[in-house]
Parts: structure tokens; sequence; C-alpha cells
């Protein structure tokens, strides 16, 4: 009788008990974010020290429908229009994030020492673009760098965003100040049936289509497409919401494995320098963009960080930070890197006459 199904279900069982008690201790505590940074800091900790944390695709890609899904429920006809007006903002961040990604990736690879094979420069550059973890290993991987550090920089690189962020702003009191409702306030079975299906549907297209991040976008546009339309068939249960943080941040902590803390050091030295730098850089621009636009800085904040789509955009609807916006800035950055990073590589190449791998 196979045994290894059932010791990791029990392992993912167990994860899931321990990110629920984290969960509501930290919410106990009033921590920012206790359904996605309680799990997320315990999985990672018990995950470092050896302990047989363990999450499951099936469950990460539930969180990321339920943050897609809720995330799309902001986006009423005023909320569409508010947005589409930033339209030059959101520009600008992308240009800043191809800019910082740039500088992250020189900082990575002098702070490895300058070595001049071509694998090693890849993964320094891969590293620090910022995009999707997952997209960006993929394209490590075509060039010959090693994936685990790429994927090991991204995963730390989150790490970092996702709980320095929401504890500063926390601790400077901003919550509230840059608020967008949802469209549907009111949870309706039939409704909220309906919405499941339609979105699910919306993930199933967007796979079909080889779009990046299905669950989330596929999610988010067809939720999306209903609130601007004026259709609202249910919103979320908190519940649901909850649930979709805390899957999310078991799937980002049990990355954190012993292997993890011993690879490259300098790599991960120089990745969380440059992610503390990113955060710190990206201040001044979002009060400019505020200052231009009229709107609260922690809300454009947000939208530039260094974090990914559904960490930053869970920070903006607990936090009443411009869901829409946030989400926004945030979906445009991530299809930019994604098609832009490649083109830069080459560039990169051809300044320093190099021949890509094969």
């Amino acid at each position: 009788m196979p045994c290894l199904p059932n010791r990791h279900a029990l392992q993912v069982l167990a994860t899931l008990a321990v990110a629920t008690a984290a969960a509501l201790l930290a919410q106990a505590l009033r921590m920012p974010l206790p359904w996605m940074i309680g799990p997320l800091l315990a999985v990672a900790v018990l995950s470092a020290s050896g302990a047989p944390m363990r999450s499951t695709p099936w469950l990460r890609n539930a969180g990321q429908w339920s943050i897609g899904a809720g995330l799309g429920l902001y986006f009423t006809p005023q909320a569409l229009a508010a947005v589409a007006s930033l339209w030059h903002l959101m520009l600008l961040g992308v240009a800043w994030a191809l800019l910082g990604g740039y500088l992250f990736y020189r900082l990575i690879y002098w702070v490895q020492g300058g070595a001049n094979s071509l694998p090693e420069r890849a993964a320094a550059f891969f590293a620090g673009a910022i995009g999707g973890a997952s997209e960006m290993a993929v394209m490590a991987e075509r060039h010959g760098a090693p994936v685990a550090q790429v994927a090991a920089a991204h995963s730390l690189r989150v790490l970092l965003v996702v709980t320095v962020i929401p504890f500063t702003l926390q601790g400077l009191g901003v919550h509230g100040l840059d608020a967008y409702q949802p469209g549907p306030q009111a949870v309706q079975a039939s409704g909220l049936m309906a919405l499941v299906a339609a979105t699910l549907a919306g993930v199933a297209a967007a796979a079909w289509l080889r779009l990046p991040n299905p669950w989330v976008l596929g999610a988010l546009l067809v939720a999306l497409g209903l609130t601007a339309s004026g259709q609202h068939w249910s919103a979320l249960p908190r519940e649901v919401s909850q649930a979709g943080q805390m899957f999310i941040g078991m799937a980002l902590g049990v990355r954190f494995t012993p292997q993890f803390v011993h690879t490259a050091p300098r790599l991960l030295a120089a990745v969380a320098l440059g992610s503390l730098g990113l955060m710190a850089l990206a201040l001044p621009l979002a009060w400019a963009l505020a200052t231009w636009a009229g709107m609260h800085p922690a809300t454009l904040y947000l939208g530039v960080s260094p974090g990914g789509i559904a960490e930053m955009c869970i920070t903006a609807k607990v936090l009443g930070l411009g869901v829409p916006v946030v989400t926004a800035f945030h979906v445009v950055r991530y299809v930019s890197v994604l098609l832009l990073t490649r083109w830069i590589w080459a560039l990169e190449l051809c300044r320093l006459r190099l021949s890509p791998a094969p």
C-alpha cells in the first residue's frame, strides 16, 4: 500500500493547523494582515528549522482565486473611471519598476563579486527583476541560470516587502484614508454560486489563453467586468478572503527550507539590502505621484512598492487604501515587466557583447 501521499496529506493538514493558529494569534495581537503575515512567518520559521511544512498548488490557486475575485468587486464604474485617469502615473510606475529592477540586478551582481560567467550574470539579472517569481525563474532557466537562486531571491524579496510595509503603515496609523467600497455589499447565496462559477470560467479561459497567473488575472477580469457593468451578484464572505490570505501565506512560507537558508549567502544578503533600498526609494516617488494626482501617498506607495500583486493588493484592502488603484498599478506593472524583461536582457547582452545561452 503506498503511504507517501498519506504522509504528504498529513503534512499539509499539520501546516494548515499551524497556519490557522498563527493567524488567530496574529489577529489577537492586532498585527497587520494577520491571516497572511501570521501563517507566513510561522510556517517560514518552522520550515527553515527543518519541520515538514507543506502546502499544495490547489491551496495556493484557491488563495489566488479568492484574491482575484475579491479585488475585481472593487471596480465599480466610478472606480474604473478614476483608475483610467491615472494611466500616465501607471506608465511612470512601470518605468520605475524596470529601472529599479536593473539597479537591483547591478547590486546583486556587485555583491556576488562580479563573476563574468553568463549563468551567474543571468541569475543576478532575473533575480533583480521586479516581476512574478515563477515567470522570472522560467526565463532564468532558459538562459542557463541556476533557478533555485532566482526563486530564493524573489521569495526573500516578497517576504521582506509583505512584512515591512504593512507593519510600517500600521505603525504610522495609516488606515482607511483612501478607501473604496466594493460594488456588492452583501453575500447572496445564489449570486455567490454564480460569481464562483463565472470567475472559475475566467480562470479556465485565462489558462487556455496561456495568460500569466491565470488564477488571479482570470478571476479578477471576470469580477471586474461584472462589477463595472453594474452586476452586483454577491460579495465574497469574509471567511473566504481570510482563507485565501492564509493559503498564500502558507505557500510563501514553505519556500523557506533549510536548503534555502544555505543558498548563496551573498545573494540573499544582496536581495535583503536591495529590497529595503527599493522600498526606501519608492517613498519619494509615491509622494511625488500622490501630489500630482491629489491622492493619499500611502495608496501610491503600495502601487509602486516592489511586492507582488496579491500581497500588495491584500494590504490595500485590509488597510482601506485605494484597492482599485493599487490593483491596476500592479497588474499593469506585472504584465509590462513580463513582456519587457527579456528585451532588456537582450540589450544587456548586447552592451556586454555576450552571446545568449543556447
